[in-house]
């Protein structure tokens, strides 16, 4: 078998290096065997540390064959596993001193242990003593693991955290007092109105010809209402290969280069350190830094060392966050103006990254706000970056579509019809019969969503729904009654009133939390979501892990994945909404991201999986393995809810909250709105208000729920 490999006959023996593995550095001589019965390397010198080792340790190297055939040949070059064959070459030194370090403390090995010790084994019994190399290595899967500590970004910008990194773990109870909610306190807007929309989370539907209209020409408005708005459409599979052509890696590819592929895409604690080492240093852009709430996400990237960059409007809370140390760079972008310029605005941005000597290229991009879902996948796309296709996030953002490609390949699918005017209201009845659920088909969130029992109930409460919207304006990306201030977009100018009529669904809510990596499932949790208040479906409780027979929550699971993988996605973290109902499991919808509020800290707690590392992993084209040691939950349970206001008025104090932060089994109590600044709403007037949020663990989740519905029993706030 002939070779081109650089250390081929023709190019003579060659030296390789392999630098600080095991705390020492190794080099290694390698020559190539010609003889037709051979195809071998032969180890010729062996280095540690600069010198070349006499004695026992030269005669167990010098000699020792490594069968060419465990090398891959293509036109990429020679391949063992995915690893170049230099660097392949060097690593077979660092498998012989694993090797000589387990046989001199006495451990056993295979025959077939480590593929560059074939039939030197009788060689190495002999040994008794250990060598002077402090760190032992494991063999494990036929290849030794590599040290952490041995790898080195090829390409790195100058920043790095001025503060101190804290220990990655969950969130400790804090103390309670008013003025430790200071800092939550102050991100409330005092003129939000009775709106409860922090964050909004659109449904266009794309097979509708949606015109951004005058005065709607607002990015976040675009999105919210008819996204993708003017937003570059998707590319072809040639135009995405052109872009890659003409690019040089990233750095982190460039390390994943030089490492088994089996190292990285282990499973266990060993191979987790090694992707987060992959990942420190990577320069990461965040399009769009959502509400002060996700702040902990940011936090979380400076302690794994990712140099962060954050895209959003000049006046954005996060811009603080430099001179704190968390973020490497704020980049302002007017996000007042029309998708297509801030998309425009954002390439540019991102590629003079590589520039600053803070930062250098970026190694990937990402967003955690559900409304830049769309330009992010177009900006990845566009800069030969891992990322969503626009087109899975696109069918996923538009609920419609999503059920007409699930009904394609066979998935449950709810009765469903859009209304484009009351003149249809008879047609939709037809279709999909009573009970059903109204929906906006351009709206967000659960406002405009109710539930219709009869015809007198769908004509009165169509009307309701679409003289509701028309009301709305939008401020700051938020969904907000008009106060008259002339302030904001008004809704009507930006969305497509049409109605989505679907068929009710009865049953147990539940959220499928998924870590999808090279087209499989790699992590998939199940949290129960308690009975929604209806008509308004508002939210009451989570737990987690679910308390739904295993039977079942298999079956949320695969329709969850199912799902994904029809609408094109093969990478990412999704939170999945679903029904377990009467006659089986059924989508309510998909969110191509991490889900919001404590879905992050809820699945870290029970399961240790910390799903924003994980978005990080992937973001950057690292595999994701999320290592869970063992089967049961490993923090018992959690539960949380959203405290809804239950009569209308003017919230008179926080003292509630002082109160059940010192109930046993509260972890926390934060207010969403501030006492005496604004009214809120109950469910008799309209969508009720969220007023604040707590989250309880307890040693399971049946305790965890019995905990939560006693301390939500207890909580009464003071409205009036």
């Amino acid at each position: 078998m002939k070779t081109f490999a650089p250390n081929s006959p023709e190019n003579g023996p060659k030296k390789f290096y392999l630098r600080d593995v095991n705390v020492c550095t190794v080099s290694v001589i390698c020559k190539y065997n010609e003889e037709e019965d051979s195809n071998t390397w032969q180890i010729t010198q062996l280095d540690i540390n600069g010198k070349t080792r006499g004695g026992w340790l030269e005669a167990l190297t010098v000699g020792v064959k490594v069968p060419v055939a465990i090398f891959m040949i293509s036109a990429d070059g020679i391949r063992l596993q995915g690893m170049p064959v230099i660097a392949q070459a060097a690593t077979l030194a660092g498998h012989m001193l694993g090797a000589l370090i387990l046989l001199s403390s006495g451990d056993a090995m295979a025959e077939d242990t480590c593929c560059c010790l074939s039939g030197v084994n009788s060689l190495f019994q002999v040994l008794r003593r250990r060598p002077s190399i402090p760190e032992r290595v494991r063999i494990e899967s036929g290849l030794s693991v590599m040290s952490a500590d041995s790898l080195a970004r090829p390409r790195q910008g100058s920043w790095a955290s001025p503060v101190p990194s804290p220990q990655l773990k969950s969130a400790e109870p804090p103390s309670f007092n008013e003025d430790s909610l200071k800092w939550i306190l102050d991100t409330l807007s005092p003129t939000a109105g009775a709106s409860r929309f922090t964050e909004v989370i659109a449904d266009p539907d794309a097979t509708h010809k949606i015109n951004v209209t005058e005065g709607a020409h607002h990015f976040l408005t675009e999105q919210l209402y008819a996204a993708p708005g003017n937003l570059p459409a998707a590319r072809t599979a040639s135009q995405r290969e052109a872009i890659l052509r003409a690019l040089q890696p990233t750095a982190t590819f460039e390390m994943m280069s030089h490492i088994p592929v089996e190292l990285v895409e282990a499973s266990g604690e060993e191979a987790q350190a090694l992707r987060r080492k992959l990942l420190e240093g990577a320069t990461i852009v965040f399009f769009t830094a959502g509400y002060p709430g996700k702040r902990f996400i940011y936090e979380r990237a400076m302690q794994l060392g990712v140099k962060s960059v954050i895209i959003e409007h000049p006046d954005s809370w996060a811009k603080s966050l430099v001179d704190e140390g968390i973020i490497a760079k704020f980049v302002p972008i007017d996000m007042s103006q029309d998708a297509e310029a801030v998309f425009e605005q954002a390439v540019t941005a991102i590629r003079a990254l590589g520039k600053d000597p803070l930062t250098l290229d970026a190694d990937a991009i990402i967003t955690f706000c559900e409304l830049s879902v769309p330009v992010v996948a177009r900006l990845a796309e566009v800069l030969g970056l891992p990322g969503h296709p626009p087109t899975s996030v696109d069918r996923a953002r538009d609920k419609h579509r999503t059920r007409a490609e699930m009904k394609a390949v066979g998935l449950p699918t709810p009765k469903n019809t859009l209304i484009k005017g009351a003149h249809e209201l008879e047609e939709a009845m037809r279709t999909v019969g009573f009970p059903a659920v109204l929906k906006p088909i351009s709206g967000a969130a659960s406002l405009g969503v109710k539930k219709v029992s009869s015809e007198a109930e769908l004509r009165e409460s169509y009307v309701e729904v679409v003289t509701e919207l028309s009301k709305l304006v939008v401020s700051s990306g938020a969904l907000t009654q008009d106060d008259g201030t002339g302030k904001g977009v008004k809704a009507e100018n930006a969305m497509d009133c049409t109605i989505l009529m679907e068929q009710y669904l009865d049953g147990k809510e539940v959220d499928v939390d998924v870590v999808m990596n090279q087209g499989e499932w790699r992590y998939a949790a199940v949290t129960d979501n308690g009975p929604t208040l209806e008509p308004y479906f508002n939210e009451t409780y989570a737990v987690c892990p679910s308390l739904l027979p295993s039977a079942q929550q298999k079956e949320l699971k695969d329709l969850a994945i199912s799902t994904l993988k029809c609408l094109g996605f093969t990478e990412g973290i999704f939170h999945v909404e679903c029904k377990y109902t009467s006659h089986g499991p059924h989508l309510i919808e998909v969110n191509a991201r991490m889900g919001g509020g404590q879905v992050h800290e809820t699945n870290l707690r029970v399961w240790g999986v910390d799903l924003v590392e994980e978005t990080l992993f992937v973001a950057a084209g690292i595999p994701c393995r999320p290592f869970i040691p063992v089967k049961t939950p490993l923090g018992g349970g959690v539960a949380y809810c959203d405290i809804n206001a239950e009569e209308s008025g003017t919230l008179q104090n926080l003292d509630f909250l002082t109160s059940l932060q010192q109930k046993e089994g509260v972890v926390w109590a934060r207010p969403y709105i501030r006492a005496g600044s604004q009214e809120v709403v109950g469910p008799k007037d309209g969508l009720p208000t969220w007023i604040a949020e707590f989250l309880v663990q307890r040693p399971t989740a049946a305790e965890a729920l019995a905990c939560l519905q006693q301390r939500q029993s207890e909580v009464k706030p003071d409205v009036r």
